[in-house]
């Protein structure tokens, strides 16, 4: 049984492809596109997971797309009826995407030469939380589990908890937009300054600079509900009636300043983006991370003592905080916790498809997901014809020559660009679209800040570790797949770790594992034997653009950057 599920006309639009509940390949439409976070329907992302399927469209069993027009539909109407006259632009906008979601079959037609009708039949709406918490739990190792979906808004839900038992996944409660956390966390991104779709991980990082002075006044804000729930004080952000997220006819999300002038007559004035970050700056977004933490935690205890369950799967937005999710076995009941790659909107795809397989069509669970390599893949014939039609002189090295010559480059200075096997599924690079440096340089920050990312300077850089010297290096000792997680790197390391080290001591880890990783867990095991660390540090490769998918836009990124080497399966491009 074949089920394609997708993420349309919603923020990081995405495919994905299962046989027998068995995922074969997933990606964002942005790896195709080269736009980040592009909204529209994911053509070229299905084109590719049927080819990688070796089907055709019509071959499919089941599509399921991640979201469903009717859902909370009474809500909805009492959420209009109180505001019925400023609602206008949020019912016409909404009424417009509901209309391109429920002409899907108009648009398979269009892009694959089927009849309308063929496709009809097959179309399953998913719920938008639904399919985050399938993503999570039906993806995870756990027969039984608490689940939860947080993030800024989907189908008029915000927030929504639930049990995995088996292949059934059963809903417990949620919260009703503009209740959101995500969009107290996007408030406060803007009023910060960064005022970009999916700029919220750059207060992530500007938090450990600052000292969390102002939670108390925060969570004014974000009121705690007895019953494990919140309410946001909506005095402070704009009014819901005007909607939130945009979509134009570029397919690029927009969001609204979502803060309200009562905010700014409380916390003061905007940061411009051109201003010089204040102290100040830097303890409100302390204290904005610390505020988010309380929520997260608060609703996470309810939801454990509710289920007396010591596992969750987490998805949703808010899930790629990843600097919460390290806190959570010691903040909460919960002693394990999975997390999918793609937790935030991308893994809507993954996450709809699975539902349907699980939910509704009530079939076995598989194995569960721990690689998240089901993007494109090229190989050394593909690689050499570019470079040749390109003039570009190369070398081809056999593996264990490969992974000696690139650890040796590395330990040197070296920044490599490194692509290999099949691009990742989410918005972390793990050694597939990767650029890597030697992490005890104290100087590799400011070298690839130079040379490629040109980046804030408050941003941490990650490391990839061994999955075997995870507890010697760190003080938590989990299976990070994903980069999913931050935790403590201890204190007799950090002076070796000067460059994935953050500020506060922590680094944001990605634990990697031989059978899921083999090339570049071969490579990091070369650079342990020259370093004596069997850790590299890993940032993605890309610069202002979307991670790299195909060889040209990793000889592009190359080309016009000062990167020290590129690194394509077996071939070696170097400068001068």
């Amino acid at each position: 049984m074949y089920i394609l599920g997708i993420n349309a006309y919603h923020a990081d639009s995405s495919a994905a492809i299962f046989k027998d509940g068995v995922m074969i390949a997933a990606t964002e439409e942005e790896r195709f596109t080269r736009v980040k976070h592009w909204a529209g329907f994911p053509a070229k992302a299905i084109a590719f997971c049927l080819q990688e399927a070796q089907i055709t469209i019509q071959q499919v069993d089941a599509i399921a797309i991640g979201r469903d027009p009717n859902a909370k539909f009474w809500n909805k109407l009492q959420f209009l009826a109180k505001h019925p006259l400023k609602s206008w632009h949020f019912v016409r906008d909404r009424f417009l995407n509901q209309k391109k979601v429920t002409s899907l079959e108009e648009e398979f037609a269009l892009h694959f030469g089927i009849a309308a009708e063929s496709i009809r039949p097959k179309i399953h709406q998913v719920e938008h939380h639904r399919s985050h918490l399938a993503s999570a739990f039906f993806s995870s190792p756990f027969q039984e589990a608490a689940v939860l979906s947080i993030d800024g808004s989907g189908d008029f839900s915000t927030t929504m908890l639930a049990v995995g038992k088996g292949n059934q996944l059963e809903v417990l409660d949620s919260i009703d937009f503009p209740h959101s956390l995500g969009i107290f966390y996007t408030a406060f991104t803007q009023w910060l300054g960064f005022p970009h779709y999916g700029d919220e991980y750059k207060v992530m990082g500007l938090a450990p600079y600052g000292e969390a002075k102002y939670t108390d006044q925060l969570m004014e804000l974000v009121q705690l509900l007895p019953n494990g729930l919140f309410e946001l004080n909506l005095t402070y952000f704009r009014d819901p009636a005007k909607g939130f997220v945009s979509y134009g006819d570029n397919n690029i999300p927009t969001v609204p300043s979502l803060f309200g002038e009562k905010l700014v007559q409380k916390f003061g004035p905007a940061r411009v983006a051109s201003e010089p970050l204040s102290q100040y700056h830097k303890d409100m977004a302390a204290s904005v991370q610390q505020a988010a933490e309380r929520t997260i935690f608060h609703v996470l205890q309810h939801l454990q003592k509710r289920t007396g369950l010591q596992r969750v799967c987490i998805a949703g937005g808010v899930a790629q905080n990843s600097v919460a999710n390290g806190k959570i076995t010691r903040n909460t009941g919960f002693t394990e916790v999975y997390i999918p790659s793609a937790g935030h909107d991308a893994g809507i795809s993954m996450g709809a498809a699975q539902f349907v397989y699980h939910q509704t069509f009530a079939q076995p669970r598989v194995a569960p997901i721990y690689s998240a390599y089901t993007g494109a893949r090229f190989n050394n014939d593909e690689i050499e014809q570019l470079l040749q039609d390109r003039g570009i002189a190369y070398k081809k090295l056999e593996d264990e020559a490969l992974y000696e010559y690139v650890a040796e480059r590395i330990r040197n200075a070296g920044v490599v660009g490194w692509f290999q096997g099949r691009a990742e599924f989410g918005p972390r690079a793990l050694g597939g679209r990767s650029i890597l440096a030697d992490p005890s340089r104290a100087d590799a920050k400011d070298l690839l800040n130079s040379k490629i990312k040109r980046r804030e300077s408050f941003r941490p850089f990650a490391p990839s570790i061994l999955r075997e010297y995870v507890e010697e290096y760190f003080e938590l000792n989990d299976l990070v797949p994903f980069m999913e997680k931050v935790f403590p790197i201890r204190a007799e390391k950090r002076n070796q770790l000067p460059a994935v080290t953050h500020v506060d001591g922590t680094g944001r880890l990605q634990s990697v594992d031989q059978a899921v990783s083999p090339r570049y867990y071969a490579l990091i095991s070369a650079f342990q034997k020259k370093s004596g660390i069997p850790i590299l540090l890993n940032t993605s490769f890309n610069e202002n653009e979307p991670i790299v998918n195909a060889p040209a836009e990793a000889l592009d990124c190359f080309l016009r950057t000062q990167m020290d080497m590129l690194v394509m399966e077996n071939i070696v491009v170097e400068r001068g």
